[in-house]
């Protein structure tokens, strides 16, 4: 359902990311995953139907983005899987308690270019407490002058661009949407620039 919080719709990056998921579906039993941004949940849920250890987390901010990431497990006979409440930017003490991770999950994450450097804070603080780690996170190009290539710098983290081909996600219908304007889905994968991740 379209809604005004925008974690309240299936976005076609999460779409995409949760494709990426699914063609990589024998390698996720047992991996341990944090959904950032869930909203709906798709990947996450994807990931916790293919055997991952999954976290979902939303803003503590978005009471009714926390209640659809539960009411998706509900939906999805996947009654145990923790929901947090995790803002971005903000070290919390339920980021702080995380067990280790091994990817973290964000689809459609940078909307809104205000939000990017929260984001990449949060990040950063994941990667260097799990320094294998990685961020696997798909995008819509909404912008030509939105970009993270400065802050990536800036926070020693690299990324890899992942393209769409590779996993059987180019095709028109899996991405697209009713939504008006430009729908172009990138995806990378963000490590420590020190890290030669996992």
């Amino acid at each position: 359902v379209l809604d005004s919080q925008y974690g309240m719709y299936v976005w076609p990056c999460a779409v995409v990311l949760a494709q990426y998921l699914w063609a990589r579906r024998r390698s996720l039993p047992g991996k341990r995953m944090l959904e950032i941004g869930a909203g709906v949940s798709l990947p996450g849920v994807v990931a916790a139907r293919c055997g991952a250890q999954v976290i979902l987390s939303d803003s503590e901010e978005l009471p009714q983005c926390l209640q659809s990431c539960r009411s998706s497990c509900l939906m999805n006979r996947l009654p145990h899987v923790p929901v947090l409440g995790l803002t971005w930017g903000r070290v919390a003490p339920e980021l702080l308690s995380l067990a280790p991770i091994d990817i973290i999950l964000g689809s459609d994450v940078f909307f809104d270019p205000k939000d990017f450097e929260d984001i990449l804070t949060t990040i950063c603080f994941l990667l260097e407490k799990n320094p294998h780690a990685q961020f696997w996170t798909t995008y819509q190009v909404r912008s030509a002058d939105w970009s993270i290539e400065a802050l990536l710098y800036k926070w020693k983290l690299k990324s890899i661009h992942v393209p769409l081909h590779s996993f059987g996600a180019d095709k028109e219908h899996l991405a697209s949407s009713s939504l008006p304007g430009r729908h172009t889905i990138e995806m990378m994968i963000i490590s420590l620039a020190q890290s030669d991740g996992t």
